[in-house]
């Protein structure tokens, strides 16, 4: 069937982090919310059928995975990413972000280095002060408008007694699928120097034209054997709300262990009807993702091109992968509160301050563009309106 990406769906009043909560978030209400990696879309039409059928059973209880749920994802991982697993390497988690935590405590003691690449998701570095370890950073370089991993630095990083190293693949917020190559030479230095590596791919199936998504647990048998591999629908097919992911770890020591410390928690069961919509967008979501994808593309273009016409001094980062757009806004020599307060104060713009993602975001913005080219001609309107305001006092 053929999805409309353009409609534009109300979602105020239904508990909606993003749409519900500027005020909290922001301090006003009159922002358009362009922050929190969700999209304003509805999920795909066989998830939404699922959901109404189950839950007009009218009985909620406790429920397991059958085999299709693991099926369908090792179908999904086949056929979409060129990577066969086994049923058994797969434990399933509410969530990515808890089951960083969770591994971070599993496999770390206090006071354990853990390395991340910022500009990076920031719930990376709150797992690990959160759990006190300690964060080693290997600051990503910017290269034109593309980012790329400092290997020199890494390397040095890795070999001063790290024990884990947190990878974003594809990264958010810079927007990068990372290559073949690039990867091949992280997993050889996590191999080399006995360093856990936890891979984030939560965003593998938002790709856009022109880069392919490499799942780590392809470039050899050894990373393999020294890795934990993490999955979810929740951002390709917008059921965040639903939590539930899929943990790949191919190696049977780290595999247990990490499944006995889940059992120490309690944590054994999941959402009845993330089963559901989990099951539903493997087996039938794959039309809507292609149409998805083709509207993030467009969307993209169109932020792109807007911006270099008639917003020059704002940037655009290349964007490979996620729908979530990586400003470059240094040329408006702002400092960050400033900046902040130009988006959410003068543009009514509500967009995730670049800082929050560690060092090397000062400066940027990240803009959402998972949302209506409706809302989001609005919102660059706005932009626009608010940046040539400030270019008298600028001068």
């Amino acid at each position: 069937m053929k999805y409309d990406f353009d409609k534009i769906i109300d979602r105020t009043n239904t508990n909606c982090y993003k749409w519900d909560f500027n005020k909290q978030m922001f301090g006003t209400e009159n922002v358009i919310p362009l922050w929190v990696a969700d999209m304003d879309f509805s999920s795909p039409e066989p998830v939404v059928k699922k959901l109404v059928e189950r839950a007009k059973h009218g009985i909620y209880g406790y429920s397991l995975e059958p085999e299709e749920f693991y099926q369908s994802f090792q179908n999904w991982l086949e056929k979409r990413l060129d990577w066969k697993i086994k049923k058994g390497w797969i434990t399933n988690a509410v969530g990515i972000v808890p089951a960083i935590n969770f591994a971070i405590q599993c496999f770390t003691k206090p006071g354990a280095k853990i390395l991340v690449q910022t500009p990076v998701y920031f719930p990376f570095f709150e797992s690990i002060q959160n759990n006190g370890r300690v964060v080693v950073n290997s600051q990503l370089k910017l290269v034109g408008n593309r980012y790329e991993m400092d290997f020199t630095d890494l390397a040095a990083k890795l070999k001063n007694g790290v024990k884990m190293m947190l990878l974003c693949s594809p990264h958010n917020p810079v927007g990068r699928v990372w290559t073949k190559t690039e990867l091949q030479k992280v997993a050889e230095l996590c191999v080399e120097n006995n360093v856990l590596l936890i891979s984030d791919e939560i965003h593998a199936d938002l790709v856009l034209k022109g880069s392919k998504h490499i799942p780590m647990g392809t470039i050899n048998s050894e990373i393999r054997n020294n890795m934990i591999a993490m999955y979810a629908p929740s951002k390709t097919f917008n059921v965040a709300g639903l939590a539930t992911s899929s943990i790949v770890i191919p190696n049977q020591e780290i595999r247990e262990k990490f499944q006995d410390y889940l059992k120490k928690l309690g944590l054994h069961l999941l959402n009845l009807f993330g089963i559901e919509a989990y099951t539903a967008v493997y087996t039938g979501g794959e039309d809507w993702l292609e149409q998805l994808l083709e509207y993030l593309e467009t969307n993209y273009r169109f932020v792109q091109d807007y911006l270099a016409r008639s917003i020059p001094s704002i940037k655009v980062i290349e964007l490979e992968g996620t729908y979530l757009m990586w400003l470059d806004c240094r040329e408006l020599n702002l400092s960050q509160k400033e900046l902040v307060d130009l988006f959410v104060n003068k543009a009514g713009l509500g967009m995730n301050d670049g800082a929050v993602f560690g060092a090397g975001g000062e400066g940027f913005m990240r803009l959402n563009i998972g949302c209506s080219r409706f809302i989001l001609e609005k919102a660059l309107r706005q932009m626009k309106k608010a940046i040539d305001d400030l270019t008298p006092t600028l001068s």
